[in-house]
């Protein structure tokens, strides 16, 4: 008898549909692999070479996939499918206000949004002689590993957060906050500061803080800056910060759907997406 048991006996594994076999291919490309042969999609994908072969077809029809050389690349078409996302639209608002920090403050920038407990970034400016980090652009990080985004999470309801989160978080470095109850504490604290910090807790030696950009009580980005060794003094550069999240809040209200007047907006669980982003 197929299907689950209803004495909670285990389930008949699901086979793969060709969308899911799809993006495998696709996922398969990374920051270091930008360009691959069949045989090396084949390998990350964990699929068959015919398989592989058949969808690499269908994807270069649909123009998600681009021929290059001897091997295959990601094609311009997702680049138009993610421009359309609302996540584009709020980085594309969002660019003069990280360019005039990162002129002022000559340290990486960077812009992210939160996805379930992961942070995903969507801009990242950086002086041209900045250390090489973990953060790219479409990069997701723990959220509680991270300064952008513990200022995320400080925006959820935090009496009832540790029932969302593992009992223990995922651990980056040795300073990474790995107890549920105890990043709730933390994040009390930035809530009241406006301010998070990070020290040493996504990958040694990376320092930096962050705040959130908040729209009608919803952080619906956050902005951070990592510390380097020519950074302006802490204060400037928390003032800096907050006037530049304050100001790009006040910008994106124009583009979020208010409430009904009355009416207070449900505050969202980890598995809902924030009204902008």
């Amino acid at each position: 008898m197929s299907g689950a048991d209803p004495a909670g006996g285990a389930k008949e594994k699901e086979t793969p549909s060709i969308l899911t076999k799809a993006f495998d291919v696709l996922n398969a490309f990374n920051q270091n692999e930008r360009v691959m042969t069949l045989s090396q999609l084949a390998r990350a994908s964990g699929l068959p070479k015919s398989t592989v072969h058949r969808l690499l077809a269908r994807l270069v029809e649909f123009g998600a996939i681009e021929h290059h050389r001897s091997g295959y690349k990601l094609g311009l078409g997702l680049l138009q499918l993610g421009a359309t996302t609302p996540a584009a639209k709020m980085r594309d608002q969002a660019i003069p206000y990280l360019v005039a920090l990162q002129r002022w403050t000559r340290q990486t920038v960077t812009f992210a949004v939160l996805r379930e407990f992961d942070v995903v970034y969507l801009e990242k400016l950086a002086p041209a002689d900045s250390p090489s980090t973990l953060v790219s652009i479409g990069a997701r990080l723990p959220s509680n590993c991270t300064a952008i985004g513990k200022a995320l999470l400080s925006y959820e309801d935090l009496d009832d957060l540790a029932a969302f989160l593992p009992l223990r978080l995922h651990q980056m470095t040795p300073h990474s906050i790995t107890n549920a109850d105890d990043l709730v504490e933390h994040l009390r604290i930035v809530r009241k500061e406006g301010i998070a910090r990070e020290h040493n807790e996504a990958q040694m030696g990376l320092e930096g803080v962050a705040a959130p950009v908040v729209v009608n009580g919803f952080a619906v980005g956050a902005i951070a800056i990592n510390h380097g060794p020519n950074a302006p003094a802490s204060g400037r550069v928390d003032a800096a910060l907050r006037d530049t999240t304050a100001q790009l809040s006040a910008h994106l209200r124009s583009y979020v759907v208010a409430a009904p007047e009355g009416e207070r907006l449900v505050p969202r669980t980890l598995s809902d997406p924030p009204p902008w982003g």
